[in-house]
């Protein structure tokens, strides 16, 4: 009898297998070294998890560009070219992709360059002020939106090629728990510097930190055994991102899931505005970033294995469920804000309402990421990962100037306008067939 390692045996133990052999939907050779892999992809998430926490948009960017006194037309762009820039190109990024028999040096590749576009951020923090340091920004971050998108359609690929279906979810439930417990201690960190007026510097030494996330996760992946697969496809970018965008037409079950995604976004849409609602009635505290994040982060650590134990189970009822969180709590901060006062003015509701957001966007990640990942194989699955982000990216971009109508009406109210939307996401995401 095969004498087990002690790798194998943790990744028996995390997924609750007796064969460890147990394998759907990869290949035997794949089969063989799925442990190994499993905790290479791993740790290599949770290094890149790490990095984009330290480099939020939200927060972290958005700060910076404040202290070298970018205008605020510029600072309204970050979080837009950030979301929608590694979506946008997917679709063409795919035809390059599919020429590759082994795609973990696309991943490689885009993690090396999204540390270089960090580590240029960090620079032009440290040297540059004003309008010139706000464009030098936001031309990085266009870099680093291209790079993310490279490992974006890469990974899934990846994924589906040496994990098995029933562990995918698992897999990335647990990698979030452990970015996310890395999360709380970056934001216990945040609030101790923020009491002794953490300065340009700081943040700029920050954005180092997380450039180096990217890199040692480059090095980790690159270690991640693949097999070679298909390259069907890919000479032509134009006419083959022309032709795929076609099965959004022909392909029922995926234009429903791009349906259903649309309207899922109110999970990540909603979250500024959770934290400016905060600002508006409790003040503009620096600690109070310290406080988002550590309710962030404690979020992840509680939910993320569980949402990713069920999206092996259901991935669409995970992705409803979450939803439907999303929504119900969306609907009781507006009540509460424009009618309960006592309430309304209370430190504790909005670290408690942004935890619960936070556990209902891990869940529509963990559940839209491991549908599209079981709906298909080989070259299918990175068609479908490159035109759905793709239309997402311009959905965002659209969906972009809500800050804008963020002044024409309440922000209580942008946020009961999006969980609405997520009342028919969650219905749109039920109706959708298992692929599990």
């Amino acid at each position: 009898m095969k004498k087990h390692t002690l790798t194998e045996k943790l990744y028996d133990y995390l997924n609750n297998e007796e064969d460890a052999r147990s394998c759907r939907a990869i290949s035997e050779d794949a089969c063989q070294d799925t442990p190994k892999n499993y905790f290479l992809i791993m740790w290599s998430n949770t290094l890149t998890k790490l990095g984009d926490t330290l480099s939020n948009p939200k927060t972290v960017l958005t700060w910076v560009m404040s202290y070298v006194n970018a205008p605020v037309y510029l600072i309204s762009f970050i979080v837009p070219i950030r979301e929608s820039g590694s979506m946008l190109p997917q679709i063409i990024i795919a035809s390059y992709i599919r020429t590759k028999a082994r795609r973990k040096w696309v991943y490689v590749l885009g993690s090396i360059l999204q540390c270089v576009s960090m580590l240029a951020i960090g620079f032009v923090t440290l040297y540059s002020d004003g309008v010139t340091a706000g464009w030098l920004i936001i031309l990085f971050l266009v870099l680093f939106s291209l790079s993310r998108g490279l490992c974006s359609v890469a990974s899934k690929d990846v994924l589906g090629k040496t994990i098995p279906k029933k562990k995918r979810g698992k897999l990335k439930g647990y990698t979030v728990a452990v970015s996310g417990i890395l999360a709380l201690i970056a934001g216990l960190y945040i609030m101790y510097r923020s009491e002794q007026d953490a300065d340009v510097t700081f943040y700029a030494l920050t954005l180092f930190f997380a450039a180096s996330m990217w890199f040692f996760s480059a090095l980790i992946y690159a270690k991640i055994k693949e097999f070679k697969g298909a390259t069907e496809g890919g000479r032509n970018g134009w006419k083959e991102a022309r032709k795929r965008m076609g099965i959004v037409r022909s392909d029922t079950r995926f234009r429903n899931f791009i349906i259903a995604r649309s309207l899922l976004l109110c999970s990540a849409l909603t979250a500024p505005f959770y934290v400016l609602l905060a600002q508006n009635i409790l003040g503009k505290e620096s600690y109070l970033l310290g406080v988002f994040i550590l309710a962030n982060g404690m979020a992840s650590v509680v939910s993320a294995p569980i949402w990713g134990r069920m999206a092996d189970i259901s991935s669409k009822n995970v992705m409803a469920l979450a939803a439907c969180i999303t929504a119900s709590l969306g609907i009781l901060i507006f009540i509460i804000v424009s009618y309960v006062s006592p309430i309304r003015d209370a430190f504790w509701l909005y670290p408690t309402a942004f935890f619960v957001l936070g556990v209902a966007h891990s869940g529509v990640r963990l559940g839209r990421k491991t549908y599209i990942v079981d709906m298909a194989d080989g070259n299918r699955r990175t068609d479908y990962v490159s035109v759905s982000n793709t239309i997402i990216g311009a959905i965002l971009l659209i969906t972009g100037g809500i800050s804008a109508l963020a002044a024409m009406i309440s922000t209580e109210g942008v946020i009961l306008m999006l969980s609405l939307l997520g009342i028919i996401g969650a219905y749109r995401s039920y109706r959708l067939p298992n692929v599990q």
